[in-house]
């Protein structure tokens, strides 16, 4: 039996899969609140007590740099070791990857009904990208090697922000107060959609409504945020969304340019399918393809948004599969 995990700064995801030949048959699954535990070794213990079954393999999708079989995370108090994983859960395989890197090898175990476009393009032979706005921003590679994509991890999230017009140079000058260096994340993250609205509250482009002052003391801010915009309840909402959108469009068209990834940009993360009708109305792609003098190219890049949200668990599976090639 193989034990994966998809762990992130606010969930983390574990299930057994076995590994046919033929592909992954899954068996139990379970999400834990990452914050309420000390570290992933506790939360795998707890997952691992309520099944008989032997596990000979482990690999975790972890959200932050994996360096020599540990990471320190991003956005969690952890550190979370290999060796130490082994030692302590009898395991005699486990491997630490990049939580992306998992993702991007899930991408292909996605059925097509799994995936929205938001532009066809022409799928040509050719690197991928994958960029994912959650919790956090993770990115990631896919190498095209003559016959397959090769997932290669990348912490480009944490790149500097890069305003392309007054209102975002205005963003980052706000920002640039508040957290001394701009990372693309600060934007492009549940907490960076707040830091966007932060800004337009706070620089006079909207009045906060009661209902959303009084929603925020309740409920994540971020989540506040996207469904009083997507119900047309806050214009000040809207704002903050529409730019996140082409924030988000324009950092993904970024990396294709970068990669050149003619095979395609997927986008992942929890925020993308929560926001999927704002993503279509045109604006991230007119984003995404406003690029000068090769937003040509860019335009004929495909570009779709992952809707499963166990993507990054199938991806480590993968991994941890003896079959994996």
């Amino acid at each position: 039996m193989i034990l994966a995990g998809d762990i992130g700064g606010t969930k983390t995801i574990l299930g057994l899969f076995e590994d046919s030949g033929g592909g992954l048959i899954p068996h139990h699954q379970q999400s834990f609140p990452s914050k309420d535990y000390v570290g992933l070794e506790a939360i795998v213990t707890q997952f691992l007590a309520q099944t008989s079954e032997p596990v000979t393999a482990a690999c975790f999708g972890i959200a932050g740099p994996v360096v020599d079989g540990q990471s320190v995370t991003s956005n969690l108090p952890w550190v979370v070791s290999a060796r130490l994983l082994a030692q302590t859960l009898s395991i005699k395989s486990v491997t630490l990857i990049n939580d992306l890197e998992a993702m991007a090898y899930g991408v292909a175990e996605l059925k097509p009904e799994e995936m929205v476009t938001l532009n066809e393009g022409m799928r040509l032979p050719g690197n991928a990208g994958l960029v994912a706005a959650g919790t956090g921003l993770g990115e990631a590679i896919l190498f095209w090697d003559g016959q397959r994509h090769i997932p290669s991890a990348s912490e480009g999230g944490h790149a500097d922000f890069a305003p392309r017009n007054l209102l975002e140079v205005e963003l980052l000058r706000f920002l640039l107060t508040k957290f001394g260096h701009v990372s693309v994340e600060r934007v492009l993250s549940g907490p960076g959609l707040f830091n966007i609205y932060d800004f337009l509250r706070s620089s006079g482009y909207g009045e906060e409504s009661k209902a959303v002052t009084e929603r925020f003391a309740k409920e994540d801010p971020s989540s506040v945020i996207s469904a009083a915009a997507l119900a047309g309840e806050c214009g000040l909402c809207l704002k903050a969304l529409d730019l996140f959108a082409a924030i988000y469009g324009a950092t993904a068209g970024d990396i294709a340019l970068i990669l050149k990834a003619t095979g395609g940009i997927y986008l992942g993360g929890g925020i993308a399918p929560k926001i999927i009708e704002k993503l279509k109305d045109g604006t991230f792609i007119g984003a995404f393809t406003d690029k000068g003098r090769l937003s040509s190219l860019v335009a004929t890049i495909p570009v779709r948004v992952i809707m499963n949200p166990k993507t990054g668990l199938l991806g480590a599976a993968r991994v941890a599969a003896p079959t994996a090639a």
